[in-house]
């Protein structure tokens, strides 16, 4: 055969398809960009000088490995949409001559073209519009902008080698197909009809146990920890369930709507219940993989869009005041020195401090067992799951100072204390403190003040309110031997304080500050630890992260949207193609476009909104679990997260609306033969 023979056959075989290959090579490339966009952040010496940057980078190299395999994941199952519609024509060649061989070559010359095309693209657009995503980006964290244009070499031999590979894959994986084929399966592939699933009433209800399992699991969780160690449980249940719904559900729901005659023997109803009876298994999956790519995107999105809206108060959580000092003893001597070396550095500035906040506490770690405190450093051993959940961090204030900073005047007896919860409720009536006697709880009080300390812990916390805090304090120091191995203390003196001035003048402030305690700690090899923080030195960092979680969550969604667009798509192009010869049939035997439009609508409507419906479900049983999950980033604002999750389903409704309007259109132009 002469040269080119079998590039030009592949190349007709696209042309004459375009309908269907012309999306998935746009979606390759939109593949490749996306990983090479992200790639190439993740490696940007210039994003690498932003403060934060490191962390952002971070998590955008996780972020790649995520585009990757669902790059490998999504390009797999759409390609199976275009073999589906190839294997006829396959057949065609087939039975005039070709061998297994030749269409071998086919295939080869087909695959290394939608291989160059996605990737030359990819990249085009990619190094394109890098410096855009890098200004967006540093924008986003409040850096300064480099203009320089810059390619990333890594990135794009990252991206080549990436998705050469997973079109190699794909390639051995439609060879597979075609040579367990025979010519006459290869012809007939296309029209094949699937009959439903049997024991639909069980798997359904499986489905239905599973998916209640995994709500329940998601809406009675209050320990954040909990959360943290369930959530990807609950979520592969629901994607199970949603699966098993989905393929055995329909098949019911169609069952269900045949009964019921006054719906079925209708023009509009009959044709599309009838047809949508015998793909089921494929409709299904294809409406599950609709659910779970929504259901990502609206979680993504709202959690990543709270997280960025409330860095500031997450930050102030974090750090109460614009500076910081805990000094990790209680000796007066050492307190006040630290305490004098801040007010020297502020009155070298000339500065007057705001909002001044001072006080003593005892912390410790321990593990909630029946209401008692156990401080055994035995039992906090995380490396086991068993006490993950019981672990408290607890503090304790004495009577005197939670009245003063409170400006409360309350009175408690000798065996009574008030009580506070972070993060998860404290239900019992008492509470021991390792052998201690029981302590009644006089009051469950809300939360007094901003405890940098318990911010940064991912485990609940305790603030126990003592009327004599000096007998706890020897208590305490005796716990605090069986961490004799980090030698910590577990007496602490926070001192803390706003400023008027400008980030960089707080930043210089809190460096002398700390450079005057290191010089004390010098003179004294027994001074105490002390941390010396500013909230301005730490805001680049919270916003690294979390505008990095934003930014990732972003570019994540899109890909997520325009894998569910091209699932949408797929389903609307395969179906028309197989139901153009009934209605073909029902126009000869008199029925009308008009008729047609209104059986098309019949049918759309009747499963392509299931998705976004059980979606929204999905979206709203996971909502607790996600607020407690949301804790560990130290955001408490419930009410924002809620607003947020609202207006991303109806943001992405109105964009599912106009997905149907397209897709259906394209539906009817194949069924109506107007295409």
């Amino acid at each position: 055969m002469k040269l080119g023979f079998y590039a030009r056959l592949a190349w007709t075989g696209m042309q004459k398809n375009r309908k269907t290959y012309l999306p998935y090579i746009l979606t390759c490339a939109g593949m490749v960009m996306m990983y090479y966009l992200i790639t190439f952040l993740s490696k940007n010496p210039n994003v690498a000088l932003i403060r934060g940057g490191s962390t952002l980078q971070g998590i955008l190299s996780f972020g790649t490995g995520v585009i990757a395999v669902f790059s490998l994941i999504f390009l797999f199952y759409t390609n199976s949409f275009l073999i589906r519609r190839r294997k006829t024509e396959f057949g065609l060649y087939n039975i005039l001559g070709m061998g297994k061989w030749n269409l071998t070559r086919i295939l080869l010359w087909e695959s290394a073209a939608i291989c160059a095309i996605s990737l030359l693209g990819g990249l085009f657009f990619g190094i394109l519009f890098s410096k855009l995503a890098e200004l967006l980006l540093v924008n986003l964290m409040g850096g300064k902008a480099s203009f320089t244009f810059t390619v990333e070499p890594n990135a794009v031999a990252s991206c080549v080698l990436l998705f050469v590979g997973i079109f190699a894959l794909i390639f051995l994986n439609t060879l597979r197909q075609i040579h367990v084929s025979n010519p006459i399966e290869l012809l007939h592939s296309e029209t094949v009809g699937e009959r439903p699933p049997k024991a639909n009433w069980v798997v359904a209800a499986l489905g239905i146990i599973i998916l209640a399992i995994a709500y329940y699991i998601a809406v009675t969780i209050q320990d954040p920890i909990a959360a943290l160690v369930f959530f990807f449980v609950a979520v592969v249940m629901v994607i199970i369930a949603t699966y098993l719904l989905f393929v055995a559900g329909s098949v019911v729901l169609c069952r269900i709507l045949q009964k019921n005659k006054s719906y079925y023997y209708k023009t509009r109803h009959f044709i599309s219940v009838s047809s949508m009876m015998y793909r089921m298994k494929r409709n299904g999956a294809g409406l599950a993989s609709i659910c779970i790519l929504s259901t990502m995107v609206l979680v993504m999105l709202s959690s990543t869009v709270c997280l960025f809206v409330g860095t500031e108060a997450s930050l102030h959580g974090r750090y109460p005041r614009d500076i910081t000092i805990e000094t990790n003893t209680l000796d007066e001597a050492q307190t006040n020195q630290v305490h004098q070396a801040a007010e020297d550095v502020l009155k070298e500035h000339h500065l007057q401090p705001e909002q001044f906040l001072q006080y003593r506490y005892l912390s410790l770690s321990a593990v909630l067992e029946e209401n008692k405190l156990n401080f055994d450093r035995g039992l906090l051993d995380t490396s086991s799951l068993n006490n993950t959940g019981q672990i408290r961090q607890v503090f304790v204030l004495s009577l005197d100072e939670y009245n003063r900073l409170t400006g409360s005047s309350e009175t408690l007896a000798a065996d009574e204390v008030l009580l506070c919860s972070t993060k998860t409720d404290y239900t019992g009536d008492t509470v021991t403190l390792q052998k201690e006697s029981p302590k009644k709880i006089k009051k469950i009080v809300p939360k007094f003040l901003q405890n940098g300390t318990d911010s940064t812990q991912i485990f609940p916390s305790l603030f126990i309110i003592v009327p004599n805090f000096e007998q706890e304090r020897q208590a305490f120091r005796e716990w605090a031997k069986t961490y004799a191995e980090y030698e910590i203390s577990a007496e602490f003196d926070f001192y803390g304080f706003d400023l008027s001035g400008d980030d960089s003048e707080e930043i210089a402030v809190r460096n002398e500050i700390s450079q005057k305690i290191q010089k004390l700690q010098q003179e004294n090899s027994d001074f105490a630890s002390v941390r010396t923080d500013s909230l301005a030195r730490n805001r680049a960092e919270f916003y690294g992260l979390n505008g990095g979680l934003l930014f990732l969550g972003i570019l994540l969604g899109i890909v997520f949207i325009l894998a569910a667009v091209l699932i949408m798509y797929y389903k609307q192009i395969s179906e028309g193609y197989e139901d153009r010869g009934r209605f073909e049939i029902m126009q000869k035997v008199g029925m009308t476009k008009r008729e047609i439009k209104k059986s098309i609508n019949s049918q759309v409507l009747t499963v392509f909104f299931l998705p976004l419906l059980a979606a929204g479900v999905h979206v709203t049983f996971a909502f607790p679990m996600i607020s407690k999950l949301l804790l560990l980033f130290g955001l408490y604002n419930t009410t924002l997260l809620i607003a947020v999750s609202v207006a991303c389903y109806l943001l992405f409704a109105l964009l599912y609306v106009l997905i149907y309007f397209v897709t259906s259109r394209a539906y009817y132009d194949i069924v109506s033969g107007a295409k």
